[in-house]
């Protein structure tokens, strides 16, 4: 990383920003809507408001500032709508072994995995997804998510005991 007295306005500096960001400050925004282009679009639009702020963002504040424009721009999207988890199916062409059956149950249970993730809260399905997807730690997603680390374990447990609870339901 470069030394913080150096100025985020200078190209080579903002361009090892974003390439240090960009991905997880995406992948944050895709956790909380499931849209890819949404959250493409708002990791861009940070970093553009970053470029035109530049110089009143001191070097060691710029995670957490990239963090907080692509969190309030996904607010303000979403401020008078409500929010549904999609998730993109993929379709596999590789040959297997497996039974039809076996591939049945396995295409339900995904899409049971999939409802039971859209059906937590967002704060549960965003900190779920930043643990178990992008492998976070909990001190990581309390700074990317300006909460403590209690309110994460909170919120981890919440999703988890809501997921045992609707996939027991599904096997029933």
């Amino acid at each position: 990383m470069p030394d913080s007295r150096k100025s985020v306005c200078e190209q080579r500096i903002f361009e090892e920003v974003f390439n240090t960001y960009s991905k997880t400050i995406r992948n944050f925004i895709y956790y909380k809507c499931g849209d890819t282009a949404q959250a493409e679009d708002l990791t861009q639009d940070a970093f553009v408001k970053l470029w035109n702020n530049c110089t009143k963002v001191p070097f060691d504040k710029v995670k957490s500032y990239l963090y907080t424009l692509a969190n309030n721009a996904f607010l303000n999207e979403v401020a008078h709508k409500k929010v549904v988890l999609k998730h993109q199916k993929s379709v596999t062409s590789i040959a297997t072994h497996e039974s039809p059956e076996f591939i049945y149950r396995e295409k339900e249970f995904k899409g049971e995995l999939e409802r039971a993730i859209a059906n937590l809260t967002e704060k549960q399905r965003q900190v779920f997804l930043l643990n178990r997807i992008e492998n976070k730690k909990y001190k990581e997603i309390a700074e990317m998510l300006n909460i403590s680390v209690k309110a994460v374990e909170k919120r981890m447990h919440g999703a988890l005991v809501s997921l045992r609870s609707e996939i027991e339901h599904f096997k029933k």
